[in-house]
């Protein structure tokens, strides 16, 4: 049986073309190196799977002049994981080996990952190596929490802020990936992932691969993906709202019940019912349908529902829900807080009516 390599290393972009996502940077270290301007000491922040680590790799390899697929980086490259190696003997240690040149390439690249982790000791133990570096060693520091580093830490490093790759990337890539693999994707498929991504690349990578396993390698469903990750479809928020447009307190309720008995929590109804309404508010107008991050099949769909609501009902809507779920955790009866939430938006179109209606009284003194 052969190996099986997860598709994030599989993968893993060799270049700074192949980074996804995160054009500002790569665009800014591309030119420092080609212009000889690179700082000692690097800091990249950002979230989990994004990139951070590999950008560092890149870094090593091209300040080195060696080739993209090249394997002999390891001789130049020295990672340290400072969630495990936090102590300032661990600092001591690779500061030893600083001081001795390189046998191979010009520069010798300390990547030390999730640096907030060090130790304060640790931290002041490094301060003196990082402000004053030898002409060959680059230090590549990457966290994913800026705020835990020390004010002389962040004062001496060239600081990237990397970006959370957004859902239309990632989809994007997902779908790169499978047509290599040669596997069968629905578009609908790839964009859930992405969603559930949050983000983070590498995440998305690692959700595809679970999907394709379920699969056995044939083809990554929409239906697939939503019974795995345990997602609630669109459909169920197309039908609540169709409800609510009718007037009808009854099928929301119903749908909620086929919710709630396929194991989902009401909290997550009523949060992916907010989103929903959200998506149909920025659908009303030409300029913020870009604003929706979903399928153009679902994109249709908002677009179609939209014309049916008025803005002031979609607002008197969304208010209700964000109600709801201020509530949800502190209420008792948590089931009856969602189902309240939805009897109140029933009833919204009506209460409209009257007020705008005129009296029956003020009526006749119009026509007299």
């Amino acid at each position: 049986m052969e190996s099986f390599v997860v598709s994030a290393r599989k993968y893993r972009p060799l270049g700074f073309a192949e980074v996804v996502g995160q054009e500002h940077i790569t665009t800014t270290l591309k030119n420092a190196i080609d212009n000889n301007k690179l700082a000692q000491a690097l800091l990249f922040c950002g979230p989990r799977g994004v990139g951070k680590t590999t950008c560092a790799r890149i870094v090593a390899r091209m300040i080195n002049g060696f080739e993209e697929k090249a394997e002999v980086n390891s001789l130049n490259i020295f990672e340290l994981d400072a969630a495990s190696n936090n102590s300032v003997e661990d600092i001591r240690n690779l500061i030893d080996q600083v001081r001795y040149p390189p046998q191979f390439g010009k520069f010798k690249v300390y990547i030390i990952d999730e640096v907030h982790m060090l130790s304060n000791s640790a931290f002041n133990a490094f301060l003196k190596t990082l402000e004053e570096p030898p002409s060959y060693a680059i230090f590549i520091l990457a966290t994913t929490e800026k705020h835990k580093v020390i004010p002389t830490i962040l004062s001496r490093c060239q600081i990237f802020d990397f970006n959370r790759i957004q859902i239309s990337d990632i989809a994007k890539q997902l779908k790169k990936v499978a047509d290599q693999e040669k596997i069968k994707v629905e578009e609908e498929a790839l964009h859930l992932i992405a969603q559930k991504a949050d983000g983070a690349l590498r995440d998305g990578l690692s959700i595809f691969d679970l999907m394709v396993t379920f699969s056995s390698g044939k083809e990554v469903t929409f239906k697939d993906v939503i019974n795995n990750l345990h997602i609630l479809d669109y459909d169920y928020y197309f039908r609540v709202v169709d409800g609510l447009l009718a007037e009808n307190p009854s099928q929301p309720l119903l749908e909620l019940d086929e919710i709630l008995r396929k194991g989902f929590d009401g909290h997550n109804f009523i949060v992916g019912l907010s989103e929903h309404i959200r998506n149909l508010m920025v659908s009303q107008d030409a300029r913020t349908i870009n604003l929706m991050e979903v399928p153009d099949s679902i994109k249709k769909r908002y677009l179609q529902q939209a014309q049916a609501c008025s803005q002031s009902l979609l607002l008197s809507w969304l208010s209700i829900a964000n109600q709801s779920d201020i509530q949800y955790k502190g209420s008792k009866n948590q089931r009856l807080t969602v189902e309240l939430a939805l009897m109140k938006m029933a009833h919204v179109n009506a209460v409209f009516t009257q007020v705008t209606a005129p009296s029956t009284e003020a009526v006749k003194k119009k026509l007299n």
